[in-house]
């Protein structure tokens, strides 16, 4: 949960109020999940639109458009299901801002996940964030990129546990992060049967297998390897 806020360029600026029936009148969306953009949403503001068109930045099939979110919260947050109901009603990716009351200030945090977008719904990973900020905070230039894809998943890296390496777009540190968070699981499955395993030889071989998926994590959650001396990056 670190990371920063981004100065979103302002000639990407929209600015729309979308009701909040426009997420949550289809059939399809819980009536618990309905009950939370009641309660937990203020406003929601379509603020910022990151196209070839506003930014100068080819689109590609994955990441055609990046559209930013504020969501300005009635208490002290916004939980996840109303964030996952409005990825799902929108077709392109989402940076989520999330504004809430801090005393006679506002506060900010920063929220996304990795969304893979397809023909049918897109497919949704899970959600990461920032620290919360003072609303006027300082904040940060966008990343270099090439293209949406790429500034998609630079966007993304402060938010997550992993850091992209180098070739790797949104698809790839989805499913890096997924088999990461397998492997986290097995371990612990792992590490409560060897401290309860009453056999000598069973438990020697549950520690080959525990020191087998150390190494794969490891592999996995490596950062990018720095670059060589006298190359340029």
């Amino acid at each position: 949960m670190t990371g920063f806020l981004y100065r979103w360029p302002r000639a990407a600026k929209f600015g729309r109020v979308v009701p909040k029936t426009k997420f949550y009148e289809h059939a399809t969306v819980p009536a618990m999940v309905r009950e939370k953009f009641v309660s937990e949403v203020q406003r929601i503001t379509w603020a910022y639109k990151l196209a070839e068109t506003t930014i100068n930045l080819p689109g590609t099939a994955l990441v055609p458009e990046i559209q930013v979110f504020r969501i300005d919260a009635k208490r002290d947050n916004v939980s996840e299901p109303v964030l996952s109901a409005i990825d799902k009603a929108v077709k392109t990716p989402i940076i989520f801002e999330i504004t809430c009351a801090d005393g006679l200030a506002r506060r900010t945090r920063m929220a996304a996940t990795h969304k893979l977008v397809s023909f049918g719904a897109p497919r949704l990973g899970a959600y990461y964030t920032t620290e919360w900020y003072p609303d006027d905070a300082d904040r940060q230039p966008l990343p270099t990129a090439i293209n949406l894809a790429t500034l998609y998943t630079a966007l993304l890296e402060p938010l997550t546990p992993l850091a992209a390496r180098p070739g790797e777009e949104v698809p790839d540190v989805a499913a890096r992060l997924k088999s990461v968070r397998k492997l986290e699981r097995e371990l612990a499955t792992l590490e409560r049967k060897i401290r309860t395993e009453p056999q000598l030889n069973r438990k020697v071989e549950l520690r080959r297998a525990l020191k087998m998926k150390q190494a794969t994590l490891a592999d996995l959650t490596s950062p990018p390897p720095s670059p060589k001396p006298g190359t340029k990056n």
